[in-house]
């Protein structure tokens, strides 16, 4: 039998990337929904090649522009059409889907996870700021149902895959690598230009997803993440600059081992991993030649030239709304840099100022925390940033 997937986030990186998974491997998987937000041609292209039964994207307006676009490629396929945060959950819990991949940028991602969750489906994880801004009631509803969340992340699916299902009592440290992003090993970030930034030496991602990642901001959220997914306190993660970015994460045990999961810069491995599980499947991307890599390095991250990693542990440590409050923050602070409104320097800025006003709402409901959110969005909107 085929796998029934739904893909929240089809036309993003991790979305495409996955389509080219599935269509690598035919006769595993089988597409039931996608969910996209305003790029109605890709869309239109990937339901005509997949032929999913229900589509959604962003707006009414965008669903009628759908419809006459498919209308013209694949005038015989009439796929249901929804739209808004409806839409995505409706595609989030699409009866015959089996697993969700969320792959959606953002906070986007909590309210269709949580419902793809609440009906039973497995989770492919691709959206950290999920289990950054909602981790507790997110992992609570997965155990309550039953409902295994497989990381797509490279770093956590090279966790995943070297815990091996041991017991995280049995971990010393959680070792997340970072390629340390455009600017390792400089002082000085205030010449900072967009451009620049958007510049990763090793992976091709969104805007946001590489300017967290030239932040290091993304290693933070990481943090985060693995805290929720992996049972292990945050004393016990730690990041460690791995420009070749071939070794993708480790797991220290109680007894000095160290397993790790080595692979190419190529996020169709995870995404492979993810679709597949338990199982291994023949795989989509060229094979690691080790001789061919000469020496792999590997060094401690600048936390005072690149604070992100110190804001994680602060979030953590204060628990409650705080850590979604970080991650609203970060997303206005990326998009306000890319407008071109503040500098470089002005995100860590931003999002320190933005974390030392909020009063901590401590065991919070799903309400709560988008309260938070929405507070902390409009204060960063709203909060002066010097260069």
């Amino acid at each position: 039998m085929k796998k029934a997937i739904a893909i929240l986030g089809s036309t993003g990186s991790i979305g495409t990337q996955a389509l080219d998974v599935i269509a690598h491997l035919p006769d595993r998987f089988r597409v039931v929904a996608l969910a996209a937000g305003r790029q109605v041609d890709l869309l239109a292209d990937q339901a005509c090649r997949h032929r999913p039964k229900l589509l959604a994207v962003a707006t009414e307006e965008l669903a009628g522009e759908l419809r006459r676009r498919l209308q013209a490629l694949a005038p015989e396929y009439r796929p249901e059409i929804a739209w808004g945060d409806g839409g995505l959950e409706r595609v989030a819990t699409h009866p015959e889907s089996e697993l969700v991949l969320t792959s959606v940028v953002g906070a986007l991602g909590v309210r269709p996870t949580l419902a793809a969750i609440q009906a039973g489906k497995d989770i492919a994880l691709a959206n950290k700021e999920t289990l950054v801004a909602a981790g507790e009631l997110v992992m609570a509803a997965a155990r309550a149902r039953g409902v295994r969340i497989i990381p797509v992340d490279s770093e956590h699916s090279a966790i995943f895959q070297s815990l091996g299902g041991a017991d995280p009592s049995r971990v010393r440290r959680i070792l997340l690598t970072a390629s340390g992003g455009p600017f390792r090993g400089w002082k000085d970030l205030s010449g900072v230009t967009r451009e620049a930034a958007l510049r990763h030496p090793r992976w091709n991602m969104g805007a946001k997803v590489t300017i967290d990642s030239a932040t290091l901001m993304n290693k933070a959220l990481e943090m985060i993440e693995a805290y929720w997914l992996f049972g292990v306190d945050m004393a016990h993660i730690e990041v460690v600059v791995h420009p070749q970015s071939i070794l993708h994460s480790a797991v220290e045990f109680c007894d000095g081992s160290i397993i790790a999961q080595l692979g190419p810069t190529d996020m169709r491995l995870p995404i492979q991993y993810a679709l597949c599980y338990p199982e291994r499947c023949e795989g989509v991307t060229e094979p690691l030649d080790l001789a061919a890599l000469g020496s792999l390095t590997f060094e401690r991250p600048d936390v005072e030239t690149f604070p992100s990693l110190n804001y994680a542990r602060q979030a953590i440590t204060m628990g409650g709304t705080m850590p979604a409050v970080l991650n609203a923050a970060n997303e206005v602070a990326v998009e306000r840099f890319l407008a071109g409104e503040i500098p470089f320097t002005g995100i860590f800025k931003l999002v320190s100022g933005v974390m030392g006003r909020h009063e901590v709402v401590h065991q919070p409901d799903l309400e709560a925390i988008f309260a938070a959110d929405r507070w902390a969005r409009a204060v960063a909107r709203q909060q002066v940033v010097s260069a």
